[in-house]
This record gives C-alpha cells, sequence and structure tokens, in this order.
C-alpha cells in the first residue's frame, strides 16, 4: 500500500486544480483555508443558483435530515412526491425521475427515448445529438456528446448517434431515418463556449420532430432552473419537448437532477429504470427550496435585468480591448476574447481573488449566482478590465 505524502494525492488526478482549499461560501464569496476571499463567477458551474450555502438550502437540509434521510427508493416519501408535482404544475410534462447527477438524468432520457422506440417505432433506437454538445461523462453520454476531446476515448463508443449541426435545420432532417426515434440537444452549448440554438431554429425541430413522430429532448441541465430567465428555456421558443433533463441548479449545490417526460413519452415499465438514491427525501427537500425561490416570477425577471446588465458590461469591455462578441442568454454568457488567451486570464483572475470559467481557449464563461449583485458585477468586470488592461501593455511592449 502506498503512503499518499500529502492529502491532495489521496484524491485521483483527474483534472488540474489550483492548490487552494475552499473551506467557507457565502453568497458569491468563497474562502480558502488562509482566509482569501474569492468573488465567484463559476458557482459550480451553474450549480449554486442562490449562491454558496444560502439559509434557506441549509434550513431545508437540516430539517429534512432530522426527519428522515431516506426509505429507499422502493417506497414514496413526502418531499420527493411535493417536488415532482411542483414541477409538474410549472412545466409542460406530466411526470418525473429523480437522479444524482445531470448525467445520470440524460442516460435516463436516452434509455426512455429507446424504450419508446422498442414500443411504438418498431424498433428503433437511433437518437440525432449536435456537434458540440455535451450531455455527461458516462459511456451513452459521452456518445451522445459532440465534444472533440471525447472522440478517442474509452472505445468503443455506444452505438446510435449521429451528430447535426446546431441552427442548421436541414443539416438534421438528412440524417432522419427509419431507425430514429428522437432528437436530443442543448438550447445552449455550454462546454462548447455557450452557443445557443436560435429560438427559430428550435421552434423549427420541433415542427421537424412532431412531422416524423420523433420525440424530442432537451438537455437542460445547464440552462433550466432559471438561468436564462424563464423557468425553462423552452419557454424561450413557445415550444414543449416530449422529454427535459434538469440538473445543476435543480438542487442549489447538493446532487440532484430530474428527468421529466409527458405522458406520451412516460413508458417505462417496472424494472425499467431505478437507483438507490433516487428521490432522496433531503435532496428533494432543498430542490423545493430552490424551486420556491427561482420560481417566483419577480425572481426571474430579476435575473433577466441582472443578465442584460453583465452582458452589457461584457460588451463594454470588449469594445474597450478589440474582443469579439458576447454570446448566450440571462446569467449563461461567454465572451469571445478572439485569441488563445482564457486560461492565462482565469490563472490571473484566481490570484487577484475572482473565479472564472474558460470553456475553450478563446472564450469566458459566466455563470455566477442568480441573485448576484450590480456590486458584484462590477468588481469582476473591474478585475477583468485590469487583466486585459495589462495583457495589452505587455503585447504592445513585446
Amino acid at each position: 500500500m502506498t503512503t499518499a505524502t500529502h492529502p491532495y494525492d489521496a484524491l485521483m488526478d483527474i483534472t488540474a486544480r489550483p492548490k487552494a482549499v475552499f473551506v467557507r461560501g457565502a453568497g458569491s464569496y468563497l474562502w480558502d483555508d488562509s482566509r482569501k476571499r474569492y468573488l465567484d463567477f463559476v458557482q459550480g458551474w451553474a450549480v449554486n443558483c442562490l449562491g454558496h450555502s444560502p439559509s434557506v438550502i441549509a434550513d431545508a437540509l437540516a430539517a429534512q435530515a432530522k426527519r428522515l434521510l431516506t426509505p429507499s427508493p422502493a417506497f414514496y416519501n413526502e418531499p420527493s412526491l411535493k417536488l415532482a408535482k411542483a414541477l409538474v404544475e410549472k412545466s409542460a410534462f406530466d411526470q418525473v425521475f429523480f437522479a444524482n447527477s445531470g448525467a445520470e438524468a440524460n442516460e435516463g432520457a436516452i434509455k426512455l427515448a429507446r424504450k419508446y422506440g422498442s414500443l411504438h417505432k418498431g424498433g428503433a433506437f437511433e437518437i440525432i445529438s449536435f456537434e458540440g454538445g455535451f450531455h455527461g461523462r458516462t459511456l451513452a453520454t459521452m456518445s451522445a456528446s459532440g465534444k472533440k476531446a471525447f472522440e478517442p476515448l474509452f472505445e468503443p463508443k455506444v452505438a446510435g448517434f449521429k451528430k447535426a449541426k446546431l441552427n442548421d435545420i436541414a443539416s438534421v432532417e438528412r440524417l432522419i431515418n427509419d431507425n430514429t426515434v428522437a432528437v436530443m440537444l442543448e438550447p445552449i452549448q455550454g462546454e462548447s463556449g455557450v452557443w445557443p440554438a436560435t429560438d427559430q431554429f428550435l421552434r423549427e425541430l420541433r415542427a421537424l420532430t412532431e412531422a416524423h413522430g420523433l420525440l424530442l429532448i432537451f438537455d437542460e441541465i445547464q440552462t433550466g432552473m432559471g438561468r436564462t430567465g424563464k423557468l425553462f428555456h423552452y419557454e424561450h421558443a413557445g415550444i414543449a419537448p416530449d422529454i427535459m433533463t434538469l440538473g445543476k441548479g435543480i438542487g442549489g449545490g447538493v446532487p440532484l437532477a430530474a428527468l421529466l417526460a409527458t405522458e406520451r413519452a412516460s413508458c417505462f415499465e417496472h424494472g425499467d429504470q431505478g437507483g438507490t438514491f433516487n428521490g432522496n427525501p433531503v435532496m428533494c427537500a432543498a430542490g423545493l427550496a430552490v424551486l420556491a425561490e427561482v420560481g417566483k416570477p419577480e425572481f426571474l425577471k430579476q435575473v433577466t435585468e441582472t443578465g442584460l446588465l453583465l452582458e452589457s458590461e461584457l460588451q463594454k469591455v470588449s469594445a474597450r480591448h478589440g474582443l469579439g462578441g458576447v454570446r448566450g442568454r440571462g446569467l449563461l454568457l461567454a465572451l469571445d476574447l478572439k485569441l488563445p488567451i482564457a486560461s492565462g486570464i482565469v490563472a490571473q483572475a484566481f490570484e487577484a481573488g475572482v473565479l472564472l470559467n474558460a470553456p475553450q481557449l478563446d472564450s469566458l464563461r459566466f455563470m455566477p449566482a442568480l441573485n448576484v449583485t450590480k456590486a458584484e458585477i462590477a468588481e469582476m468586470i473591474g478585475c477583468l478590465d485590469d487583466i486585459l488592461t495589462k495583457a495589452g501593455a505587455a503585447r504592445r511592449v513585446a
């Protein structure tokens, strides 16, 4: 047995991490073990929709933990029933399956679509997904993803996924055949750099899938739960998919995800789907607390207004430094840097006490808490502006 020489060494080395160890969070801020404070515009990749350790979630978790941790998924529990009912009432769907992660919810969506194909479309199993898409890290969700870095990994992949081009309805139509059962996409592709599907494309996609009797699956792991100014992103386009997945923000910081489907698409039979912790009452209690806050019309209005402010400030930064455009919607935005300098900016911002994310070498992604303040936006913009100013001066000298 090898003895780890440092606590870092006991964790599998699966990503590059700075050496700081975070010990406390409140709202838009984190503190590390040296008491340094960081302004967080990543928030666990759009997970902490109400910021770090909000009292409404902490109180809900504590209260439920004292009552019931889990009775087993073989029995009903009150929080899961309440959360399922609330989600159904606020959405276009009829039934909910709870999971622990977005990847697990997407895996469930793939299974549900294939079950539908076996029952109603002569065994059809192929799902059209999109170049640049990201649906998770299980073998099936990696196969559904259109992320180039995944292509050589863990071969052979799960078969049955064809890739269309986002916002190109003809590319989707060309891939449809007798084996096609569904089309699956993120309304905004987050990992590839925040590339939105247009509302018009989403409407065309809905019409196309209906014309061919196909299921339409929206992966709203990142866009759902108010992130783009509507409770669910599909509302922007005035259409409704047959299946939707939620994750990240639905738990506000705890592992919770959901697979939602219309009555027509809900075709699982006993034994088809399950999971030890699905519908866990403690996690669902957190979900109820999140939904109670995020589902308020005034909260969603604030997200829209704050998103427009952040977008405007990023556009000003871009104009000052000769950068590219700002993409996205609500509080899921990206700044096109036009140069492969994103990782350097992220590192410098970290040193300055601001957490940013670089989904690609030439872009920054912004996913603050949905209740981020104007002052916090100004603080982040000031830091970014300073870094870009110094970088520009360095390039001029060079």
